[in-house]
């Protein structure tokens, strides 16, 4: 999965928007949506409420989470605490994403909030990375991945898989009885 389909997977989160239009409710495969009215909240998924904002038909809200002191208080606890702490959305990087490139008038303090997603992401990519070290230098056969979003897990992916293969021939050719990795001298 590369970051593109994770990103697209992103877009069905709820998010709330505050249209400027009427429209009656709309009934959609993955679920009903409105009834649409100038000035009330009203939830939608992401991939419509960018389209809307983009056609200039509504307001986005952000999300709670979205807010400069929650994200200090996640950052300072995510720095402090060895595991991986819970995020506020499984999908929080590609949401600030879309929301400050497409919505960012809609967002009070943007930049900050852009800034401290990125100190989050960067300390935990780097948890991680040193995680994956430990992983793989104590010859682990297993880890638990508790806390991390798909997106995180899929920054290290090619790196653990290609670790985890090479780790799994080399124990292969030392297995006693093995004769794949012994040498004979003629």
């Amino acid at each position: 999965m590369d970051p593109s389909e994770v990103e697209f997977l992103a877009e069905k989160e709820i998010v709330k928007i505050i249209p400027n239009f009427s429209l009656d409710k709309v009934y959609l495969i993955g679920g009903d949506l409105g009834p649409f009215n100038p000035g009330l909240p009203v939830d939608v998924p992401v991939w419509l409420a960018l389209n809307l904002k983009q056609r200039q038909k509504c307001r986005i809200v952000p999300p709670a989470w979205m807010d400069v002191e929650k994200l200090e208080e996640m950052r300072d606890l995510e720095r402090k605490e060895e595991a991986f702490t819970p995020v506020p959305s499984p999908y929080y990087m590609e949401l600030t994403k879309l929301l400050l490139n497409y919505a960012s008038d809609n967002i009070p303090k943007a930049d900050e909030i852009r800034t401290l997603v990125k100190d989050i992401w960067d300390t935990r990519v780097a948890k991680l990375r040193l995680s994956a070290d430990s992983f793989i230098s104590q010859m682990e056969a297993h880890a638990k991945l508790d806390n991390l979003t798909l997106m995180e897990i899929n920054t290290i992916r090619a790196f653990l898989l290609d670790s985890l293969n090479c780790m799994y021939k080399l124990r292969s050719n030392l297995q006693p009885g093995s004769s794949k990795g012994q040498f004979t001298d003629y």
